[in-house]
């Protein structure tokens, strides 16, 4: 196992324990070449396009709105 899928694992060990299970099954159908690619919907696509228009826009989360985000996430 690798360090990162063993650092993975470490903090999906402290998620709720059904969120844990979902995971493992994904993890494992992932596996098992059963995990079907994700499909984006209407609006996701049209997300996504804002989002690379931005980029070449140069436009970019600042330092401290990243931070934020990762104190959101709990990382």
């Amino acid at each position: 196992m690798t360090k990162l899928l063993e650092h993975a694992i470490e903090k999906l060990s402290q998620l709720p324990k059904e969120q844990q299970d979902e995971l493992a099954r994904m993890l494992i159908k992932t596996a098992d070449g059963e995990q079907t690619p994700y499909v984006l919907t209407k609006e996701e696509r049209m997300d996504v396009q804002a989002a690379l228009r931005e980029i070449e826009r140069g436009e970019f989360a600042t330092e401290k709105e990243m931070a934020a985000l990762w104190k959101k996430c709990g990382l």
